[in-house]
């Protein structure tokens, strides 16, 4: 009698571990995107302490450390032949003609089915460091919104989709160095990639703030180069999130941030915000803070690019290419 109830109880709590396990996973939803974690990274990666993650200087250093541990600990694998998280190269600084040393931090997720299509998830981690300004006070340029709020939306994405763990394509996980110095780190990291293997780009860029065209909104730059955007906006209907074709044309935004040096190899890439540019008095101000953005927005809008994206991660969808002109590519036109 005592062996029988022994099994029984074994058998129960086998059970019960499974039904545990399989409610764990049912759990993994985006609202697992949270904003105390949200929180912690923004502030972390904006605080003081970070110098303004000028690229080249040790405030940034102390920033990539960050996202390494962060990718550490979420489960990241290294990308391509590297030995760590770091692409390293040099460049010459344009101000002091001194070589510096610069890299991009980069962490895989591997697909499943599809492992050799590639998605990336991206935003700019530096920033412009310390500048000293007469009759200015606060000499740190934080860069809150600008672009630790993109940063932090890349890692809390990899601990989304790491634990998801559903991907059939391949996401390849990259805060950009040098961006404010002419997308470096991006055009870097462009070099080498074979084009026809990356499936799309979703870089993020400035997401702490109310969009122009209201709450649970953000815009999208290049929507009418690809079906990316369209993509996006058929996996949000019904959420209550809304995605808008960029409102600034005449800024030409899709050129000014990492996600043009993929799109010039004819990758699908575009850039989310939802900054209201016209209005924004915090844009490369030493006031660009983390207090003056509001977590929430910030929050929402990762779980719904988490949302709109998952199609293009898991498969189902692959956006048009990007078609461009031979002046849009840097190309020169040949001397007859």
């Amino acid at each position: 009698m005592k062996k029988r109830t022994l099994l029984l109880f074994a058998v129960t709590a086998l059970f019960a571990c499974k039904n545990e396990k399989k409610q764990e996973k049912a759990e993994i939803t985006v609202a697992s995107i949270d904003t105390a974690t949200v929180r912690k990274h923004l502030y972390t990666l904006a605080s003081d302490e970070m110098e303004g993650r000028e690229t080249g200087t040790p405030g940034i250093e102390k920033a990539a450390q960050y996202i390494e541990g962060e990718f550490k600990r979420i489960g990241l694998k290294t990308y391509d032949t590297l030995n760590d998280y770091r692409q390293n190269f040099t460049f010459t600084d344009r101000r002091t003609k001194k070589e510096l040393k610069a890299f991009n931090v980069v962490g895989i997720l591997e697909g499943k089915s599809r492992k050799d299509e590639y998605v990336v998830i991206s935003g700019h981690y530096d920033h412009l460091g310390i500048r000293k300004r007469e009759g200015q006070l606060d000499s740190i340029y934080n860069g809150a919104d600008d672009d630790a709020s993109g940063t932090t939306a890349v890692l809390a994405l990899a601990e989304y989709f790491a634990k998801k763990n559903n991907n059939e394509r391949t996401i390849v996980f990259i805060a950009f160095t040098g961006e404010e110095m002419g997308l470096l780190g991006s055009r870097h990291f462009g070099k080498d990639v074979d084009a026809r293997k990356f499936v799309a780009g979703i870089n993020i860029e400035m997401i702490g703030k109310d969009s122009e065209f209201g709450p649970k909104t953000a815009w999208l730059t290049g929507f009418d180069r690809s079906d990316f955007g369209k993509i996006i906006q058929k996996n949000l209907e019904g959420t209550g999130f809304v995605l808008h074709p960029d409102p600034y044309d005449k800024q030409n935004l899709f050129f000014r941030s990492d996600n043009a040096s993929l799109a010039r190899l004819g990758i699908p890439s575009h850039t989310f915000s939802t900054v209201p540019l016209p209005t924004d008095k915090h844009y490369h101000k030493a006031s660009d803070e983390a207090e003056t953005l509001k977590v929430s927005v910030i929050t929402e809008t990762i779980r719904a690019i988490a949302l709109g994206t998952e199609s293009i991660i898991n498969g189902v969808d692959t956006p048009t290419r990007v078609v461009l002109t031979d002046k849009e590519m840097g190309k020169r036109k040949k001397k007859k």
